[in-house]
């Protein structure tokens, strides 16, 4: 295997999990009597450029259908995070109506919602169907294509440059991201701002996190793997801001080589951060595995345990990170019988490789299990706050990550 970004040879594992279906591949009724296609989940480090990532199995247009049932406007709390940044940035950025904003992978319009709301023109460019169909419900236009160098080149020879990119949560799933990176070169204007989203690697380790592994997840940044993969494409980190969304996300702000902004201090400290805890050296990257096997097991045992003791069990939250989990450590209806969700695209169907029944939370307040593992930790405040009742009446929540808690 080769590196995706230097082009390395790569021989080091990070973490092996196995063989799993995609993690957002949601069953429906009539599936159940066919074969899923497994792939290895296996994720490696460049000991050239530090960049982790995935091995080479599963294609983008496999993972990213036009069924894709993630929908980000599900969680609240990611609504109110979105609402926070659009207010923050138009100001920043002092965008107006005769600017232009694009999203990549702009989902079922979440965000993009705030600058129509704003009167600033956007384009969405989203490749799955079922979420760009929900986007353009609200006004959004939206080019329903995956982004690539090319579609950048053809939108800038249509004079369509943007004042602001943005990608939220996409970076890490484009299998080519240099490709990826110079498509947003080639749309930015000589002024423009890029702003990504992305889980940190750092966070990944230290919270033990590695539930966010899945194959839709091609690579796992760190912020120096970033400021590499930007300086080959002609573009630079400016700034960046740590944010608590998704267990430890970055922030980070990039512009061209020579556009007239200067490298902020949280910039130049993160750097040296990442650098004094050794993440430039391969030291850093081994023992995950043990760590992520140990979660498993806890997991087992709690889950074994309370099914002898006649216990009721559930979980919440059909998250592609619970499929990680589930499919791991191999637990299926017998230990845990139902998922519930609020996703209208999930309610009905089953989790993949496991099995799982998903159903609607108002079952779930029917009849309340003495146990509700919440699977999207990340957003575990928010299902608290709005399964408080059912704690009243006794039940308790546990989590597996970064180890078991059971409150």
């Amino acid at each position: 295997m080769k590196c995706r970004h230097c082009s390395h040879s790569i021989e080091h594992t990070f973490l092996d999990l196995g063989y799993a279906p995609p993690s957002n591949a949601y069953l429906n009724a009539e599936d159940m009597t066919h074969s899923e296609t497994y792939y290895p989940l296996r994720v490696m480090v460049c000991s050239q450029c530090f960049l982790v990532q995935t091995e080479d199995h599963a294609e983008a247009e496999a993972l990213f259908d036009s069924d894709y049932a993630y929908f980000s406007s599900t969680s609240k709390s990611w609504l109110a995070h979105s609402a926070a940044y659009s207010k923050m940035i138009i100001d920043r950025l002092h965008l107006k109506s005769d600017s232009l904003v694009v999203e990549l992978a702009s989902n079922d319009g979440y965000l993009l919602k705030n600058f129509v709301g704003a009167n600033i023109p956007c384009l969405g460019i989203e490749p799955t169907r079922s979420t760009a169909d929900a986007a353009e419900a609200l006004g959004i236009p939206v080019l329903r294509q995956f982004f690539t160098r090319k579609l950048g080149e053809e939108l800038s020879q249509r004079g369509q440059q943007a004042d602001l990119i943005i990608g939220n949560n996409v970076y890490a799933h484009v299998p080519d991201i240099n490709d990826f990176t110079s498509g947003m070169k080639a749309i930015l204007k000589h002024d423009g701002v890029i702003t990504l989203e992305f889980p940190h690697l750092m966070r990944l380790v230290e919270k033990r996190q590695f539930d966010t592994i899945y194959h839709e997840h091609f690579s796992y940044l760190s912020f120096a793997a970033v400021s590499r993969i930007f300086a080959k494409s002609g573009l630079r980190i400016f700034d960046v801001e740590e944010l608590p969304t998704h267990g430890g996300s970055l922030r980070v702000y990039g512009c061209h080589v020579e556009a007239p902004f200067s490298k902020s201090k949280m910039a130049q400290a993160l750097e040296a951060e990442e650098f004094r805890r050794g993440m430039g050296e391969m030291e850093y990257y081994r023992g995950f595995q043990a760590t992520a096997v140990a979660i498993k097991n806890q997991l087992l045992r709690f889950l074994l345990d309370a099914a002898a003791q006649g216990k009721k069990i559930a979980a919440y939250g059909a998250a592609a990170k619970g499929n990680t989990l589930l499919n791991f450590a191999g637990i299926r209806p017998d230990l845990l019988p139902v998922v519930y969700d609020a996703a209208p695209s999930k309610i009905g169907r089953f989790m993949p490789g496991s099995h799982i029944p998903i159903l609607s939370p108002d079952l779930l307040e029917r009849n309340p299990p003495d146990f509700l593992l919440i699977l999207p930790w990340n957003i575990a405040d928010e299902i608290r706050q709005q399964t408080r009742e059912l704690a009243k009446r006794g039940m308790q929540y546990v989590t597996a990550i970064p180890q078991l808690e059971v409150s």
